[in-house]
């Protein structure tokens, strides 16, 4: 047998157990949907001034997405080779939770209104929020193989979908709870999605009880080990594409999601549905997009994984890619507020889609069963390098962009020009698809 516990003497858990289980899922997401779509955009809009508000963006996330690629891997394997009286993962989350509190102060009094120099101790603040995030979060991902038994995993994967879906619209929610005669409350978002994090963490670590391990069956940690793990599983050709292609996903998303707050500001400017203005500024209309965009998600999610096992994962991916791609063509062209909000939910639903997809297709081509936790994390690497790469990418084309539409009647080319390449990031994603070879 080996450090873990084998999945016959796992008890079989309550639906109560597998929901509290995934209740730490709750409060990361509400606490990352309200920072990256709400709060961090418009601090950065704050710090550098319209001028420069996508480079400003964009630098901040560059490193503190670095921040989590590196962290992430290393804390995770740290986790498989350390227990203690209360298990090798919750001391974890609640070190990293707490720790991760104490920095979103940081995010609330370190940044000042247009003073660039306050913008080096609001990226450290940033770094802070993500390094022990990923302190947490790391150790985290490997309850669920842990504890739940395998006849279970797919009911507790089911809680871990449905958590990650309430957080994110908690999170996308809480500019319109905290918007007032047109000003967003940002340090009330804060406090609000800290509290949101400590619930999730205490729900879990309370409720769930690690199994004891047998400290001297547990692998000692190698860097030589650790870092091969890193590279190896990219050598595989059908693991290979699978990692670029969802890379390329990533980033088209990233660069639309990110900058969708500035575009509410700049294009859309009316927030009116069926003649009543339902939004007081940008920050608070920005939740209508991104609402939208769950909802489709979680009514694609729960399907798209049952079709593609029916039609093949690629033509699923086929589809889902076009439903994003369509998005940023039409907001090209036209972009009144109900259309944007339609257009949230058709996002959504390729959005969803391709999650739900994507990861059995990334377990169809690992290529070891042996080392799946491992490979699966070097899979998820694709989801974390487009934050570093898409974002500082797109906000310096944004801004120069911007100037140069304005120079030659053209406001709103900076948007032209980003959500151009995301279009282009979502072909080259899609099209590479057809060279996976062990899936239809």
């Amino acid at each position: 047998m080996n450090a873990n516990a084998s999945s016959t003497t796992r008890p079989r858990m309550s639906h109560f157990k597998q929901a509290m289980l995934s209740l730490y899922w709750f409060g990361t997401n509400a606490h990352w949907a309200a920072i990256l779509l709400i709060t961090l955009p418009k601090q950065a809009f704050l710090i550098g001034g319209d001028a420069v508000k996508g480079q400003t963006l964009g630098t901040v996330l560059l490193v503190g997405a670095f921040v989590s690629m590196v962290v992430a891997p290393f804390f995770g394997a740290l986790s498989d080779r350390i227990t203690s009286h209360w298990g090798r993962r919750r001391p974890w989350i609640v070190l990293g939770t707490v720790m991760n509190v104490i920095g979103i102060f940081g995010l609330i009094y370190f940044p000042r209104a247009n003073d660039i120099s306050s913008l080096p101790l609001f990226i450290v603040a940033f770094m802070w929020v993500e390094f022990w995030n990923n302190v947490a979060t790391a150790p985290f991902s490997a309850l669920i193989p842990d504890i739940v038994p395998v006849e279970q995993r797919g009911s507790a994967s089911g809680w871990y979908g449905l958590m990650s879906m309430l957080g994110n619209f908690v999170g996308a929610l809480s500019a319109l709870l905290f918007t007032h005669n047109g000003v967003t409350d940002l340090t009330a978002i804060y406090y609000f999605v800290g509290a949101a994090l400590l619930f999730g963490m205490l729900g879990t670590v309370i409720f769930i009880k690690e199994p004891e391990v047998d400290k001297s069956k547990l692998p000692p940690f190698h860097w030589g080990e650790f870092l091969r793990g890193i590279y190896t599983p990219l050598l595989d050709h059908d693991f290979l594409w699978v990692f670029l292609t969802r890379f390329l996903m990533v980033m088209g998303t990233f660069t639309i999601q990110e900058f969708m707050q500035y575009f509410m500001q700049d294009v859309v400017k009316d927030f009116t549905l069926f003649g009543v203005k339902v939004a007081e500024n940008a920050e608070s209309a920005v939740s209508f997009f991104f609402l939208g965009l769950l909802l489709g998600a979680i009514i694609s999610s729960l399907a798209a994984g049952i079709l593609s096992d029916r039609f093949g994962r690629k033509f699923m991916v086929y589809i889902s890619s076009a439903l994003q791609a369509i998005v940023p063509i039409v907001l090209i062209i036209f972009a009144p507020f109900y259309l944007v909000v339609g257009l949230g939910l058709v996002f959504g639903l390729g959005y969803g889609a391709y999650q739900s997809v994507d990861w059995a297709l990334a377990s169809d081509v690992l290529p070891s069963q042996d080392d799946y936790a491992k490979d699966m994390g070097v899979w998820h690497v694709a989801m974390t390098m487009p934050q570093v790469i898409a974002t500082p990418i797109a906000g310096f084309m944004l801004d120069n962009f911007q100037r140069v539409g304005a120079q030659t009647g053209m406001p709103h080319l900076g948007y032209t020009a980003i959500f151009l390449l995301a279009v282009v990031y979502f072909i080259l994603g899609t099209v590479l698809v057809r060279n996976i070879r062990k899936v239809r």
